[in-house]
């Protein structure tokens, strides 16, 4: 193994084992104390040692209910908004593929003596179409 890969390795195993993990415990009483209003965000991360992205995040993982408790009204209407945008998402992108598909299929000329867009001979060709 090269010298620099070998170094690289190494730091990755170091900076790996320097990571703290948090009890959910720990991180609920945070969130609590940081929704209560007794602390402010900076005072928690100063007090704890943590990012205020970390907090931030620990806060959007407790109203969705990861720390064993109840979700949030809101973090549960949130999450259904983001279901529906992505069901209309993937709607809207089959109904164009589908819109695509049929005009494609409308322009080719017709090879096999079909004139009608339903693919079957046209009323004419019956001698008469509704009203006869």
């Amino acid at each position: 193994m090269a010298g620099s890969e070998y170094n690289h390795r190494r730091r990755k195993d170091l900076a790996m084992s320097n990571q703290r993990s948090f009890s959910i415990e720990f991180k609920r009483q945070i969130v609590q104390e940081f929704l209560s209003g007794e602390s402010r965000p900076a005072q928690l991360c100063r007090r704890y040692n943590i990012s205020s992205s970390l907090l931030y995040h620990w806060k959007r993982q407790y109203s969705r209910g990861k720390f064993n408790n109840e979700p949030t009204e809101e973090a549960a209407l949130k999450d259904r908004v983001e279901k529906l945008e992505r069901l209309v998402g993937k709607l809207t992108l089959e109904n164009e593929f589908l819109k695509k598909g049929l005009q494609a299929s409308l322009s080719q000329p017709r090879k096999n003596g079909k004139s009608s867009p339903n693919g079957g001979p046209s009323s004419a060709a019956f001698g008469g179409g509704v009203n006869s």
